[in-house]
């Protein structure tokens, strides 16, 4: 080429702007031009470009095995003709010739273009990519750009990003140039670039915007257990702290409720309860209830399944609007929850779990139990064809080996009348009469044969 030296720079001088790397570049343009090089000169040819990473001077070679019979002439290449470019070839070497074409310069120059271009592409989305699959799972500031029928569309920086219906806070309005904090749900790559969603409703951007107002949950003194949400309305949050100094809830409302108004002003009004985390599931139930008060809490003994009775005057406190508070509640506990007041609880038995028959095997046992039965059936194993399914099989030695077993144990001689079973030392009935008195036996004495 012509102007290699000039192709050299432009390609050094784009990948240091774009991030790059340079030798990836000349890469893609040798893989480019052998194809183009194959189209027009042959399929089958063993065709390799060379790029002179100085002079920018392409090479074409066509490799070629020694032979004495010429079947292909793109492949092979008599020992003769292989002799009049170096005499020391026989016959199996490879020998590679020249065969750049007339106007390879002007084919270069054409696919040089068309994989830079194609390669510039592929790294900024890859680029992109790699920028904010780093912000995955964490909140971003963006600016509303326009509203795209019922969505919303965002500038999260060098990218759009699409607020869906879903994830708009109910009764918000979003105008041009508003700032907003989205929280990055998802990050995926496809061919025209990376996509990004986002969100203003999941319970995420709430743990998110507290961990960057609170510097105690940053720190880790002050743990995050739970978050339950309804967008726009109402949120419930669990905090717990194992330093006894250290009170959580105050930690997170701030001095004169500094912290938690600005998240709360941040989602727009949203209003935020903060609870005490417990590990006792009926004090943690009577926090999740709250502004409520709780006069008593039961639990089953099976199940996720509480019953809580309130004051009478706080029956729809405990409940909420539209039963919004005692569904916050359930959902931050992770408890189904059943309310009634104290005239109502009175004289029943709603308090009264009922016994289980039977509690549901643990893991461990339904594993030990599946182990046993696994044990009987391999001991038990029913031999095909000799008896019906169900029963064990006996299996009975031969008739010579039932002899030898018996002639073994079971020896005459062993069991002789005179000495085994003696009448005078065996069977002696002085020896019965000792322990078996008259009046006091049992079971009369066995008489001597």
């Amino acid at each position: 080429m012509d102007n290699g030296r000039e192709l050299i720079e432009a390609i050094a001088q784009v990948s240091q702007e774009k991030g790059i790397d340079q030798e990836v570049i000349l890469e893609a343009i040798e893989a480019s031009l052998v194809a183009a090089c194959k189209r027009q000169l042959n399929q089958n040819a063993n065709i390799t470009v060379k790029l002179n990473r100085e002079t920018g001077i392409y090479t074409v070679l066509a490799a070629k095995t020694v032979s004495e019979e010429i079947t292909d002439p793109w492949l092979e290449i008599s020992l003769d003709d292989a002799r009049k470019i170096k005499s020391t070839y026989e016959l199996e070497d490879i020998v590679e010739i020249d065969v750049t074409p007339n106007n390879f310069g002007r084919i270069a120059a054409q696919n040089a273009k068309q994989v830079v271009v194609q390669k510039f592409r592929e790294a900024e989305r890859e680029i992109l990519y790699n920028e904010y699959i780093e912000r995955e799972h964490k909140i971003i500031t963006g600016i509303v750009q326009r509203r795209d029928r019922r969505n919303v569309v965002v500038s999260i920086g060098k990218l759009e990003a699409v607020l869906t219906p879903a994830d708009q806070i109910p009764r918000e309005s979003y105008n041009f140039g508003d700032r907003v904090k989205v929280y990055v749900s998802e990050v995926k790559q496809n061919n025209k670039g990376p996509i990004v969603n986002i969100s203003r409703t999941c319970p995420e951007l709430l743990e998110k915007l507290f961990e960057q107002e609170v510097p105690e949950i940053t720190d880790g003194i002050v743990e995050l257990k739970s978050v339950a949400r309804e967008a726009g309305n109402r949120s419930k949050v669990a905090v717990y702290t194992r330093h006894p100094h250290v009170d959580p809830i105050g930690s997170c409302v701030g001095q004169n409720g500094q912290r938690v108004n600005f998240i709360s002003s941040e989602l727009r009004g949203e209003k935020i309860d903060i609870i005490l985390w417990n590990d006792d599931p009926v004090k943690y139930i009577s926090h999740a209830l709250s502004p409520s008060k709780v006069v008593t809490v039961a639990v089953s003994p099976v199940g996720q399944e509480a019953r809580v009775v309130v004051p009478d005057h706080q029956l729809s406190l405990a409940i909420g609007k539209e039963g919004q508070n005692a569904r916050l509640a359930a959902r931050l506990t992770g408890w189904r929850i059943d309310i009634k007041s104290e005239s109502q609880a009175r004289g029943t038995d709603f308090l009264v779990f009922p016994e289980p028959e039977s509690l549901p095997p643990t893991p461990e046992e339904e594993e030990a139990a599946a182990d046993m039965e696994a044990a009987y059936a391999d001991f038990y194993e029913t031999p095909e064809g000799e008896t019906p399914e169900g029963e064990v099989a006996e299996v009975e030695a031969p008739a010579e080996e039932a002899a030898e077993y018996y002639d073994e144990y079971y020896d005459d001689e062993y069991y002789d009348d005179d000495e085994y079973y003696d009448d005078d030392e065996y069977y002696d009935d002085e020896y019965y009469d000792e322990y078996y008195e008259e009046g006091e036996a049992e079971t009369p004495a066995p008489a001597s044969e």
